[in-house]
């Protein structure tokens, strides 16, 4: 009993082994004959990419979803989208609710770990405001996607595609149906489909709390300062990105379309390194440097308690503050009248230190098994880390070994590396009843 009370007390231990035992039972599910379109056995490996890649809500894919799995093996994946996107802490609470069981406290525990949220009091009803709002929006996205798709595709078809795409698109995962590894290629001037999508993954990346804390803003006439700095960075990209690519891209892959179609286009290339992994350019003809750009926007991913991934928007903000701040000779970093606490800076440095190893190191092993351009294999490995799912076609011809890098680079950035970090650790945390004399170090 003692140990299996210290496994619970240890919340990133709990989170790491559950989702490594939802993958492993997706990865079952889907080597069944059922699962795929032929009717025969699917391979470990296949299966465990992409039901890694679908708990990860990743978008990275092996083989073509729309064609080589079945309307059971499409199911099983985006169960596995919505189980990963929400957490299976946040659907453990929902089936909790249902029976009517109290949650203790270190069940509390495990979900303020999986929600990444500073508060452990109202984490319960902040659980059930997230179950609500993610249906009602994936209800919403799904009703809408619908309508369009039933004169293209037929009413049973149109319906599954929009119930589909809106769960993809909001746990931002990036998993299409369409065929051939198309994604949302021809819908690229819908105006429709560019809105319904790209909102819905923004919904989804924002973070929980942020969704929560503005359904307040009418009781309570303000915001915390996470909901501040976390829409003001998220607005910031979007925009930059936005412009960016259509500079970048004018001549290049926007050249066919109209005006109205190029600028669908850069939004949509914008929003979608949200950690979403749709396109509707082809992102195997994009230039290098736009290539380089969405790497970057990649790396800083969605926000934090979203479902997204990525160093999150917060610490890419925080630490910029730190650097202007830094370079203002001003000693703490500040934004809104408000003064962001060192340790958070710190953290936010050992958040990106740990990513960028990672990148550093995934990198290096693919670039020594696999016989691709170097700038590809980088955009691969970062849009794992950030399960974003964005692909410059490297992922279908991936080696073992190269399927096995990108398995643990998506579970790996899922969880995050200060989640990976901390379950790996022998010890707890204690406080310290030292310190050392202080001495400078030059630097710089």
């Amino acid at each position: 009993m003692q140990t299996r009370n210290g496994f619970l007390s240890h919340p990133p231990r709990v989170l790491v082994t559950g989702f490594a035992a939802v993958i492993l039972v997706g990865a079952i599910l889907l080597t069944l004959p059922i699962s795929s379109a032929t009717g025969q056995p699917t391979d470990f490996l296949t299966a465990l990419f992409t039901s890694t890649s679908a708990v990860c809500v990743t978008g990275l894919v092996v083989v073509d979803t729309g064609t080589y799995w079945s309307t059971f093996g499409q199911t099983v994946i985006i169960c596995l989208i919505q189980v990963g996107g929400l957490g299976f802490m946040t659907m453990a609470v929902l089936f909790w609710l249902i029976m009517g069981r109290r949650v203790t406290f270190r069940e509390r525990l495990l979900i303020q770990e999986s929600l990444n949220v500073i508060e452990l009091s109202g984490l319960v009803r902040l659980t059930r405001q997230v179950i609500i709002l993610t249906f009602s929006i994936e209800f919403l996205a799904a009703l809408v996607l619908s309508l369009r798709f039933i004169p293209d595709l037929g009413v049973a078809r149109g319906i599954g595609y929009g119930l589909f795409h809106a769960i993809s698109a909001f746990n931002n995962a990036g998993f299409d149906l369409f065929g051939d590894f198309r994604s949302l290629t021809q819908y690229v001037e819908d105006p429709v489909v560019n809105t319904v999508i790209s909102l819905d993954i923004i919904l989804g990346g924002i973070g929980f709390t942020v969704l929560a804390d503005l359904l307040h803003y009418r009781k309570r006439k303000k915001v915390s300062l996470h909901t501040k700095l976390t829409l003001l960075m998220t607005a910031l990209l979007l925009l930059l990105g936005m412009m960016v690519i259509f500079v970048l891209e004018f001549d290049n892959t926007l050249a066919p379309l109209s005006v109205s179609g190029k600028l669908w286009a850069s939004w949509f290339q914008s929003v979608t390194p949200r950690t979403a992994g749709f396109n509707t350019l082809d992102v195997t003809a994009l230039r290098p440097a736009t290539l380089l750009f969405i790497i970057i926007l990649m790396f800083i991913g969605a926000s934090p308690g979203s479902t997204g991934g990525g160093i999150k928007t917060t610490t890419f903000g925080i630490l910029s503050l730190a650097v202007i701040s830094l370079a203002r000779g001003k000693e703490d970093a500040e934004i809104f009248k408000r003064r962001i606490p060192k340790e958070q800076i710190y953290k936010g440095l050992g958040v990106i230190f740990l990513a960028q190893c990672w990148v550093v190191f995934a990198t290096l092993i693919l670039d020594a098994v696999e016989r691709a351009d170097f700038l590809k294999i980088m955009f691969e490995v970062v849009s794992a880390l950030a399960t974003v799912g964005l692909s410059a076609g490297l992922t279908p011809t991936l080696s073992d070994t190269g399927r096995l890098i990108i398995i643990l680079t998506m579970f790996f950035g899922r969880l995050g590396p200060l989640t990976i970090a901390y379950a790996l650790a022998t010890r707890q945390q204690r406080k310290q009843q030292f310190r050392y004399p202080e001495e400078r170090i030059i630097i710089g």
